[in-house]
């Protein structure tokens, strides 16, 4: 299964988001997964990466979509954001010590805790791609 969302970058659409996304997952998987512990999950996944193309790659540019594509094959889930900001040199990343009470800087640290593997594409045709990827397996009832 293969779909995709194209949503507007502004925070109110986050709801709308994760239900697409954890709608069209449950449709395709049905009651084979634990939904409760892969919904939170995935919802914290979505939800940092959305927010960060809307706040820092869409910042000046609210009127630019993101394009969220969801695919399953089996039990295993790629998830690909797509924005169209300057980007981000991941090579610049410094994580948070947290005797600092940094208040930034902890979504990529978070996204590779909840996935299995994160990767980030600059600049491809014009665009930046975080895919995100995770089998569903381990957690199957």
């Amino acid at each position: 299964m293969r779909t995709e969302l194209h949503i507007p970058s502004d925070l109110k659409f986050l709801n709308v988001a994760e239900n697409w996304l954890l709608g069209s997952l449950e449709l395709e998987i049905g009651d084979e997964v634990d939904w409760t512990r892969q919904s939170s999950r995935l919802r914290l996944a979505l939800v940092e990466a959305y927010s960060n193309v809307v706040r820092h790659a869409h910042r000046d540019r609210p009127n630019l979509p993101v394009l969220i594509r969801l695919e399953v094959k089996e039990r295993d889930l790629i998830l690909e954001i797509w924005d169209h900001g300057q980007g981000y040199d991941l090579s610049t990343y410094l994580a948070p010590c947290p005797e600092d009470k940094q208040e930034n800087g902890y979504g990529w640290l978070i996204l590779n805790r909840l996935m299995d593997r994160v990767e980030y594409r600059l600049q491809v045709d014009g665009r930046n791609c975080l895919k995100l990827e995770a089998s569903l397996m381990a957690e199957i009832k």
